[in-house]
């Protein structure tokens, strides 16, 4: 057994010295496709911020009769949580904040600040700002228990029914996006591993006559496929290597570049924080594609 498989490695190492060409060819398309993949990952990681952050400014308002208690307000917000686990935030805005956020956000408009010194009193009304994943079905349920639960009598109005169109616009264009990722994905693996397949088939016709000679001398399926899928694998570790150094040099250099587009985004980081989802789509999709592609090949020739 041992035997065997240190033939099958020698085997393999003298067919990837004796094919340089083809090796280093095949290691390039390797690491073409292999970019080509992490480059979507990248762009899912991109986009997965940039939704994120759309989905984040996309709330209803839920605001309360004039007079209503803090506490009041607070047990509401308490109750909408408790009934509702698709709220990934909720924020309380008193009467006194929500005319400091005006004042700040207008300090500039002469007309505006003018209006609101001739009303006199604060016209602000206590408020919840309430984000959720961003389906509109889920804001609607929100919406609908705010004005038919129990303390809908505090409820003075909720803002959905305004902010529908634009919550549905906002979810269709994030789930495009996501739809787009992952169909270009599927699309992006095919073509690769039949590239790949090509690639590593050049090499194996270059030793159909070695095959030929095994079977004539009895060596086994598994003896004869053993240094192909070997040379694939090694295809697919350098192929890894290098691809996953190419990125880490390309999230470095690229990442001020984004986030002067994507403030707060830092390609860097995501690259850090998931380097482990970079090496596991890299090697298994490097020596995956590289020993399949090789036994698909291979198989060809066992009949001979």
């Amino acid at each position: 057994m041992n035997t065997n498989f240190k033939r099958i490695l020698s085997f393999a190492a003298n067919d990837f010295k004796r094919n340089e060409g083809i090796s280093i060819a095949a290691i390039f398309v390797l690491v073409v496709t292999i970019m080509l993949v992490t480059g979507l990952v990248f762009f899912q990681g991109t986009a997965g911020y940039l939704t994120s952050q759309i989905r984040d400014k996309i709330d209803i308002t839920a605001y309360f009769v004039d007079g209503t208690a803090e506490q009041d307000v607070l047990a509401v917000k308490d109750k909408i949580l408790s009934m509702s686990p698709n709220i990934t935030g909720i924020e309380y805005i008193s009467k006194d904040q929500a005319l400091a956020n005006f004042n700040e956000k207008h300090q500039d408009n002469s007309v505006l600040t003018k209006a609101l010194q001739e009303v006199g009193d604060n016209p602000f009304l206590p408020a919840l700002n309430i984000t959720t994943n961003g389906n509109p079905d889920q804001f609607a349920q929100v919406s609908n228990i705010l004005q038919t639960s129990d303390f809908s009598n505090l409820i003075d109005k909720v803002d959905f029914s305004q902010k529908k169109d634009t919550i549905e616009k906002v979810y269709s264009i994030t789930t495009r996006i996501n739809v787009f990722g992952i169909i270009f994905g599927i699309l992006l693996v095919i073509v690769a591993f039949l590239v790949v397949l090509n690639t590593v088939k050049l090499g194996i016709e270059s030793s159909k006559e070695e095959i030929s000679t095994m079977r004539i001398v009895g060596a086994s399926d598994g003896f004869i496929r053993g240094p192909f899928i070997i040379q694939g694998i090694m295809y697919g570790v350098i192929a890894f290597i290098i691809s996953f150094i190419l990125s880490a040099l390309a999230a470095a250099f690229l990442s001020s570049n984004i986030a002067v587009v994507l403030p707060g985004f830092s390609m860097l980081h995501f690259f850090l924080a998931n380097w482990w989802l970079f090496v596991l789509i890299q090697l298994g999709f490097g020596v995956g594609v590289g020993a399949a592609s090789a036994l698909i090949v291979v198989k060809k020739y066992l009949s001979i």
